[in-house]
């Protein structure tokens, strides 16, 4: 999997396959080593989890305990199953990227392929 991709932490992506197809959601963290992202409240598990106590969490009196039970967490989505949201368009679309000259450097900037917007500002 290379190790560069086209959608970063923050941005606004659409499901394409799985579960829950067609929903959209932030990306919480993008994984470019995995080649996938966790997209919020998207691609929920459920996570059985015994209950664990805090180890000096306050040093005054009784123990203080992580409570158990089933707990949902999002896990990650391939990139390959999402699709950027264009922030000027709002549709899915796909990303391109531009090298431009900015005050003497060359910079990697992603722009839009249906309506030609940058995408960073």
């Amino acid at each position: 999997m290379a190790a560069t991709m086209k959608i970063k932490k923050g941005d606004m992506v659409q499901v394409l396959a799985g579960k829950d197809r067609g929903k959209q959601g932030r990306v919480l963290e993008a994984r470019p080593t995995d080649g996938s992202v966790i997209v919020e409240n998207l691609n929920l598990v459920k996570r059985h989890t015994k209950p664990k106590p805090i180890r000096d969490a306050s040093r005054m009196g009784g123990t203080q305990i992580i409570p158990g039970g089933i707990v949902e967490k999002a896990s990650p989505l391939d990139v390959s199953n999402v699709m950027l949201v264009c922030p000027t368009c709002k549709q899915a679309t796909r990303v391109g990227v531009k090298v431009k000259e900015i005050k003497g450097e060359t910079v990697r900037v992603r722009f839009c392929k249906r309506c030609n917007e940058e995408i960073d500002r």
